[in-house]
């Protein structure tokens, strides 16, 4: 039994090398300048101070995205996406995944994939999609086509609007969450133009 226990350890700790070795050789490769976001017009009544930061390591045939986020209301959790245009009403936007910050209002996390001048979404016909969620921005039963649309614009959300009223902000409800119910947006790269956002010059 104990040659099985001890064969058992040995394949788990391999899994993890093998699992956790790739990232950190990836965290090994060329950075890009780092990306400025803002405190948008909505949030500086309560969030006046936020920012955040965001670094892109160029990784063979991904990206590499940490996004540190500052001075947000504590213990709070956000939603992040790759977006269209900085302001609204956005353009397609990409839901990339939560931030939460700690108990002094900072955040990280860290996103795998493609962050760069080829960074977009495109339909090349219509089709049915599931219907999942019928909040206040119920899901479309099926997308409409389009052209490969160019994303190079970040954005954060507040996860709900009760949050955002509570910190101060208005209690406007957005779809940018999982499901659909969001508060209003807290940060966004609008210091870049909006055809010519902070990815357009990431080259992989």
């Amino acid at each position: 039994m104990r040659k099985k226990y001890q064969f058992l350890a040995g394949t788990a700790v391999l899994t993890l090398l093998a699992t956790a070795f790739p990232v950190a050789a990836m965290a090994q490769g060329t950075k890009v300048p780092p990306i400025h976001m803002t405190v948008t017009g909505g949030a500086k009544t309560c969030v006046p101070n936020a920012l955040g930061t965001v670094q892109i390591t160029k990784a063979g045939g991904v990206e590499i995205m940490d996004v540190i986020v500052e001075h947000l209301v504590p213990n709070t959790e956000y939603d992040f996406f790759v977006i269209q245009v900085p302001n609204s009403p956005f353009g397609i936007a990409w839901y990339q995944g939560d931030i939460e910050t700690d108990g002094n209002g900072r955040g990280h996390q860290r996103f795998i994939g493609r962050f760069s001048i080829e960074t977009f979404s495109v339909a090349v016909g219509s089709q049915p999609a599931p219907v999942v969620f019928n909040g206040p921005f119920p899901d479309a039963s099926s997308n409409p086509p389009f052209n490969p649309i160019q994303m190079y614009h970040l954005g954060l959300w507040f996860g709900s609007p009760e949050t955002a009223q509570k910190a101060g902000c208005p209690a406007t409800v957005t779809p940018f969450n999982g499901e659909h119910n969001a508060g209003i947006q807290v940060l966004n790269t609008s210091t870049y133009p909006d055809n010519q956002g902070p990815l357009f010059s990431v080259k992989p």
